[in-house]
């Protein structure tokens, strides 16, 4: 009954009978906290006596039944609690009260002694205001309570506590085990029980030692081979299996499990990588495989057609073709075969609906018979090539895209598409656009909308110091046509094409105006048929070749379009770039090479030609190429030009056969003013009626380039007069700072101003415009006028998933070392944080938050650091931006659920906390998530090496933050938005609820100490995930804005 009544009580103690009275939060004392907050089941493990009441059978015995007397009432108990963790006092001594004070110490006041309640009162155990007066029959207290000094009654000890009775030690005299001393001058005095009960940094003299374990609160035994006990433990816990523990173990050597779970780890991983690897190696070589039987079979059926011409032509020459007519027709009966032998008439095609049977019977057919046979009888030997007889076409067509569904099929028809157009490019050596009019009207090349783009008045200048860095540019880009912009160093070449395409720097103003098809519209309205190629070599590096193409076909072609047609246009590229001999070999980096640095201008250029671009802009195409290289280029752009594409290129001073296979010519001299703007046929003409000459056997670019610069100084007019001649020469307006320069300048005779800037025949720019054209250019954005509808954000999506795994798969070494670091970090940690039950092991867990999120932060930055160039040029290309963030998010989810496995396999079992792995597990799990999220923020708002600076110092100082000045209201509340505070609360509440019964107090005292409480786990996890999703919001808005 009273062990029922004890379990109750302390029940009531904590949760029913304690009013807590309103003071400063600073002020409250942890044990009114404690024991109001405390939850029902840490009570009954701290004082749930029902399974061994001993020694209250002794005690009652001891007292002759009324144990009841000696017990502290609410009010006793409330008032050693507030007295033992009272800011300023002395831990273990209670304030003066009514019956222990300066003028009355009796010896109940001693510790481990207590008295009776005075039998001439009445009082009741739950009173939690009135002490009752003790001064009556003084004695030690029983064996299993404590007897605080200056209290005069008796407490429970609880679970995981040693209170026997004390023995005292004649030559310390100090009673034994606890650590207070018989009082002088009082011989009838001896040693009581326990004294006091108060955290483990303040007094341990209660606590079950470690090794040994205490099953009740007067037994203590010691732990057996096989297992260990903690300090304050109340059974003895099995070792691990693999690990060795001798008696009276306090704690178990787990370090074999943490270098399993390493090993664990690492063949894990070996694996996911190994088999990703193997699985994508396998899809490519079998693509591979197909791939090439589609090629061997393309260039059959292109040698066959071959042959068939060559026959055919001997056919003609030798009488054949009346013969072969009958042999394979199709549709003509015999009878009309008859008729037309008698009427000599000539033998006219014959249907595809003729029995194939028919034959001469006389005679045997010859070899040349018997091939024409086979290649009339197998139809897929000669797919996608015409068979002409008597002058007429019969031709097999492929089938269309969207019915065909395997690689073979598909290679089959993108390479007899490609041997087709070979053979048309035989025929018609000289592409250019009036010349292969035949090849243009393909119905197997499709056509694109066409882009025209008129340009007046085209000036930049700077908008600080109004310096011009182009200036008057009049003139037009026409469709099917390729333009060479060319110039001196500094000429504003490139500015030219920025100022057309809208890409001009902030501090740059730009004037003029600029029409696309005959509106005022602004070009990027246009952005998903315009391809731009930059002078760097923008390529991922760690793709190849061929996936860098595709992905940029997948993503900017129209998203109707068949898989066949874009893997037609993806191979048309490789082999018009002449890219199939590294199509499988990465790009390579400046830290890693790959191929040449020729091919990777290739491959730069092809990134835009893939997408079918109607308009096409190149800044120094054939920078760093040699001259073979240089026009396998310019043939592929001509090849574009067939299909109308606009294109507009910027050289240096290219060769005289190069320079002979552009089609326009926009000439720059110094300042950005147009020297000449025209036909390249015409240009040697119009310098010639102005007296500059090119002397034989000198390239004209050069010559020109050289007057220009003012190396060559013709006689007849300054290189300052140029840009004047040109517009004296069209009749354009000339500004009135350059008036100066007229003198002595007139329209050469023979001239015709409209001829300028444009073609043969055509009209001048100026007689083209528009009457109501306002003077000024819009590049505001506007609707989208490309009609074509690209991949949306899904699709887009998985096409950078499969993107980012496959970088990631490539950069498995340094994921590894990575890894490899955390773990290092781990096992250091591990070993010299030692686990202090004093603190809840904050310690080594804040030392962990510092470590883990570091390290992790500085990984993440590679996420965007590494590629800001590739996304920028992708992103002004019109992909996803948000489904380039989600992709890589999604991806790098892998780096947030794996780093902690890694840190924890060495750390956690280094360091052997009372928090379990999973809880551990868990907080970083949300700790690295919200880690990598500030990370994608310091990676896109700064320079890599910035950004690796403030993902060092970011963690330190969070840290300090939030586990510094708990005193101070403004910290505390700065403190709330750090991310490692709710972390260390995570850690420390997660450890707190491994302790319990006789450590009560001691957690109590961590959690005030920092701050936390035991119902925040859950808003600690919740806060860290916040956290990180507000980060990526805020890295994606970021993203999108700079």
């Amino acid at each position: 009954m009273i062990a029922d009544y004890l379990t109750k009580m302390g029940g009531s103690m904590a949760l029913d009978k304690f009013s807590i009275p309103q003071q400063h939060p600073s002020k409250i004392c942890c044990s009114v906290i404690t024991w109001v907050l405390l939850r029902n089941e840490d009570l009954s493990g701290a004082f749930n006596f029902t399974n061994n009441i001993d020694f209250i059978t002794t005690c009652i015995k001891k007292t002759k039944g009324d144990v009841t007397q000696r017990l502290c009432t609410a009010a006793e108990i409330k008032f050693y609690f507030n007295s033992l963790f009272s800011k300023g006092g002395k831990t273990g001594l209670v304030k003066v009260n009514k019956n222990c004070n300066l003028k009355s110490w009796i010896s109940g006041c001693e510790p481990g002694w207590g008295c009776f309640a005075n039998p001439d009162q009445k009082f009741e155990l739950k009173d939690e205001n009135n002490m009752p007066s003790r001064t009556t029959d003084c004695q030690p207290c029983c064996e299993g309570f404590f007897c605080p000094r200056g209290l005069a009654c008796m407490i429970p000890c609880p679970l995981g506590s040693y209170c026997p009775l004390a023995t005292l030690n004649k030559s310390t005299g100090v009673c034994d085990p606890y650590n207070y001393q018989i009082p002088p001058g009082m011989p009838n005095h001896s040693c009581g029980t326990a004294d006091i009960w108060a955290d483990v940094g303040s007094s341990s003299d209660i606590f079950c030692s470690p090794g040994s374990y205490c099953p009740n609160t007067l037994d203590k035994v010691s732990c057996s081979e096989g297992h260990y006990c903690r300090k304050g433990s109340t059974t003895q816990i099995s070792c691990f299996k693999l690990t060795t523990c001798n008696p009276n173990t306090s704690n178990q050597n787990i370090h074999g499990y943490g270098i399993m779970v390493f090993v664990g780890l690492g063949l894990l991983l070996l694996i996911i990588y190994n088999f990703s690897d193997q699985v994508i190696t396998t899809k490519e070589r079998r693509q591979a495989k197909s791939r090439e039987a589609a090629a061997k079979h393309a260039r059959e059926t292109a040698q066959a057609r071959e042959r068939w011409n060559a026959a055919k032509e001997v056919m003609a020459k030798g009488g054949w073709q009346e013969h072969l007519s009958r042999t394979f027709s199709r549709a003509k009966s015999k009878k009309r075969i008859e008729q037309q032998k008698a009427s000599g008439a000539i033998p006219q095609p014959l249907s595809e609906e003729a029995p194939k049977g028919s034959k001469e019977k006389n005679k045997e057919p010859g070899n040349l018979t018997k091939m024409l046979h086979s290649l009339e009888d197998d139809p897929k030997s000669h797919e996608g090539f015409d068979v002409s007889i008597g002058g007429k076409n019969v031709k097999k067509q492929p089938p269309k895209g969207k019915d065909m569904h395997t690689q073979s099929q598909i290679f089959k028809y993108a390479y007899g598409q490609i041997e087709r157009e070979k053979a048309q490019q035989t025929q018609n050596k000289h592409l250019t656009f009036s010349g292969v009019i035949s090849m243009a009207m393909d119905h197997n090349i499709r056509s694109r909308p066409m882009i025209e783009i008129y340009f007046k008045d085209l000036t930049l200048s700077l908008k600080k110091n109004h310096k011009h860095l182009l200036r008057c540019v009049t003139g037009k880009l026409s469709p099917g046509r390729v333009s060479a912009v060319m110039g001196p160093s500094g000429a504003g070449k490139t500015t030219f094409l920025s100022a057309l395409t809208g890409k001009t720097a902030a501090g740059c103003a730009v004037t003029g105006l600029i029409l696309v098809n005959g509106k005022n519209e602004p070009i990027q309205a246009y952005r998903k048929i315009i391809g731009y190629v930059p002078q760097d070599d923008i390529v991922h590096g760690n793709l190849t070749v061929e996936e860098n193409l595709q992905f940029s076909a997948r993503c900017r072609l129209a998203a109707d379009l068949p898989k066949a047609d874009k893997v037609l246009i993806i191979e048309r590229v490789i082999e018009s770039l002449g890219l199939q001999a590294v199509r499988d070999s990465l790009v390579g980096t400046v830290e890693k090479r790959g191929i040449s640095g020729g091919q990777k201008k290739r491959v730069n250029v092809g990134l835009e030609m893939v997408m079918e671009p109607s308009l096409l802009i190149l800044d120094e195409p054939t920078t760093g190429l040699d001259s073979s290289s240089s026009q396998l280029l310019l043939r592929a752009l001509r090849r574009e030009a067939l299909e109308g594409v606009n294109i507009c290129m910027v050289l240096h001073q290219p060769s005289s056969t190069l320079f002979k296979m552009f089609d326009d010519l926009i000439l720059l001299a110094k300042g950005g003013l147009v020297a000449y703007l025209g036909p390249v046929k015409k240009i040697e003409e119009y310098f010639s009626s102005i007296g500059i000459d090119v002397p034989d056997r000198v390239n004209p670019p050069d010559h020109l380039i050289d007057i220009l610069e003012g190396i060559e100084k013709p006689a007849t007019v300054t290189r300052e007069q140029l840009p004047v001649r040109w517009m004296l020469h069209n009749g354009y307006p000339i500004p009135v700072d350059m008036l100066d320069l007229t003198e002595g300048l007139s329209t050469p005779s023979g001239s015709n101003p409209n001829t300028s800037g444009g073609h043969d025949g055509g009209q001048s720019f100026s007689a083209e415009m528009p009457e109501d054209s306002k003077s000024s250019l819009s590049i505001s954005k506007s609707k989208d006028l490309s009609n074509r509808t690209t991949p949306g954000i899904y699709r887009q999506y998985k096409y950078f998933l499969a993107r980012v795994l496959k970088q990631r798969l490539r950069e498995a070494q340094m994921q590894a070392i990575d890894l490899m670091i955390l773990q290092l970090a781990g096992a250091c940690l591990g070993t010299l944080a030692k686990v202090t039950d004093e603190t809840l092991d904050d310690s080594g867990y804040t030392f962990s938050v510092i470590a883990v999120s570091l390290l992790s932060m500085i990984a993440a930055l590679r996420s965007y650091s590494l590629d800001k160039l590739e996304y920028k040029r992708e992103t002004e290309a019109g992909i996803s931006r948000l489904a380039h963030f989600l992709a890589k998010d999604t991806i790098d989810m892998f780096n947030v659920i794996i780093k902690p496995v890694a840190y924890l396999s060495m750390f956690y079992f280094f360091n052997n906390p009372r928090s379990t792995f999973q809880d551990n597990y868990v907080i970083l799990t949300c700790l690295v998530y919200s880690v990598t999220g500030m990370a994608y923020v310091l990676a896109i708002a700064f320079e890599p090496s910035v950004a690796q600076l403030w993902a060092a110092l970011v963690p330190v100082v969070l840290t300090l933050v939030a586990t510094q000045g708990k005193d101070s209201i403004v910290q505390q509340y700065f403190g709330r938005f750090c991310y490692t505070k709710w972390a260390l609360e995570a850690f420390v509440i997660a450890t707190a609820e491994r302790y319990s019964g006789v450590w009560l107090l001691t957690r109590c005292k961590s959690l005030e100490g920092g701050g936390y409480s035991l119902h925040d786990y859950p808003i600690c996890l919740f806060v860290l995930v916040v956290n990180g999703v507000i980060a990526r919001i805020a890295a994606f808005v970021i993203l999108v804005t700079r």
